[in-house]
């Protein structure tokens, strides 16, 4: 089988080799071949990879270009994980929010949308490509932000497009570890959008354990997100949410902790991958070595600014090294090109499965997978303060999307002010300027005034 890796060049990309290295089930991929816009990107990540692949036997062909035709041609999986704007745009997303008082995230409020604007006609453009010559492959969509980039991307692939995050997973597994239970024979009752969902219900030989969880302040102290929210609000909730959720119900927290740190997460970010690009170009046989000190420094600083706010401690070990993104999409993966039958939470067209949204939204569900490809679980009613936020953050998804493909500056602003995290249309004018004038990218798919 044939991968290809849109965003190859990227820092995260080691980890999705690294599963598939270890991948020794039939049928394997066989080619890896790395699309990016950087070809410097591609030479250090490539160098990884090769000291990744050392001692193994016939591990996967490792191929890069920075031609998206010759990436896509003849696929049978394509990950998506493209970033325009770079991490420059990023640092972008996060400033001019933050100078106008509010959150400055790279997938949350204002941030989330401008990084949607810019990259919707990108992600369609490429989903173009993908139907003209893979019109076999399915995509697995990394992109953020996930639950909107998905969407677009289905107006040109339907069904053969699936958007994965590892925030669900890794909720379900400490959920489960801190009840001794194995993540794999709990299922989960987990509904929502890319980073908007909760777990509301666990259940372990027909029997829903989450209250019993909910109920015990020595196991609660070993989930991270009960940490975050603290025990008080997850049991008024009876459910556990998902970690991006801090941003809405502590948002003047959140914005104090990033305004009071002396770098956001993008702009630390930027550092850290400037300096291992650096240091692989100047000394290329240190790559993996480099590599793995720059992901342990991202790792440890995940969502610090929460952490650090309501003083949850440092990230556990385990779940660090129990994987993320990569271990879905191989899962993924599998269970389509092998038929062995799988449930997991995946980003997918709603249907009938989320009562009060639209049948074409992209919600974050539990899912059957196998052979024959993905099908969405039917899921209880969402109570009303759950439905509501889903509905209009739902609502500025597509809004933002109908923007991005009609240039419409008059949609953009209005994506902003429906984001309950934008408290004025004043303040939407101001961000979409601030946008405007900082990203590029962002410009040129919006030339015109609203």
């Amino acid at each position: 089988m044939k991968l290809a890796v849109l965003g190859g060049g990227g820092f995260r990309v080691p980890l999705v080799y690294g599963a598939l290295l270890r991948d020794t089930a039939k049928p394997r991929v066989e080619e890896v071949m790395l699309y990016d816009v950087s070809a410097e990107r591609l030479d250090a990540i490539r160098h990884v990879l090769d000291q990744l692949a050392a001692g193994h036997d016939h591990p996967p062909r490792v191929l890069t270009t920075t031609d998206l035709d010759t990436a896509l041609r003849d696929a049978d999986f394509v990950f998506s994980a493209i970033r325009v704007g770079g991490l420059a745009g990023r640092t972008a997303d996060e400033r001019v929010a933050l100078d106008l008082g509010l959150l400055g995230q790279e997938t949350t409020g204002p941030g989330g949308i401008a990084y949607g604007l810019r990259t919707v006609p990108e992600a369609v453009r490429v989903a173009e490509r993908v139907a003209a010559l893979a019109p076999r492959a399915w995509v697995i969509n990394f992109t953020n932000p996930a639950g909107m980039i998905t969407e677009a991307m289905r107006t040109v692939l339907g069904d053969r497009v699936v958007g994965i995050c590892d925030s669900p997973i890794g909720l379900i597994r400490r959920a489960a570890a801190a009840l001794g239970l194995e993540p794999s024979r709990v299922s989960p009752d987990y509904v929502g959008l890319n980073h908007l969902g909760w777990l509301r219900g666990l259940t372990y030989q027909g029997q829903d354990v989450l209250p019993g969880l909910l109920a015990d302040d020595d196991a609660l102290r070993q989930v991270e997100e009960a940490r975050i929210f603290g025990s008080d609000w997850v049991r008024t909730l009876g459910a556990l949410p998902n970690e991006y959720l801090y941003y809405y119900y502590f948002t003047r927290e959140s914005v104090a902790a990033i305004n009071g740190a002396e770098h956001t997460r993008g702009e630390s970010l930027l550092g850290q991958q400037d300096r291992f690009y650096a240091a692989v170009r100047e000394r290329p046989e240190h790559a993996l070595t480099e590599w793995g000190r720059a992901r342990r420094e991202r790792d440890a600083t995940y969502m610090a600014e929460a952490r650090d706010t309501t003083d949850a401690g440092a990230r556990d070990a385990a779940d660090l090294q129990a994987g993320g993104y990569e271990g879905i999409a191989l899962a993924l993966m599998a269970a389509i090109a092998r038929g062995e039958p799988s449930t997991m939470i995946l980003n997918v067209r709603n249907g009938s499965a989320v009562a009060g949204l639209p049948a074409d939204a992209v919600v974050e569900i539990p899912c059957a997978v196998d052979g024959s490809g993905v099908r969405p679980l039917a899921t209880r009613p969402l109570p009303g303060r759950f439905l509501g936020l889903v509905q209009q953050v739902k609502a500025v998804e597509q809004t933002t999307i109908a923007a991005a493909l009609s240039g419409s500056s008059r949609l953009a602003v209005e994506a902003f002010a429906l984001h309950p995290l934008v408290d004025s249309v004043g303040t939407a004018h101001k961000l979409l300027d601030g946008y405007r004038a900082r990203i590029p990218e962002l410009a040129a798919v919006l030339p015109g005034s609203a």
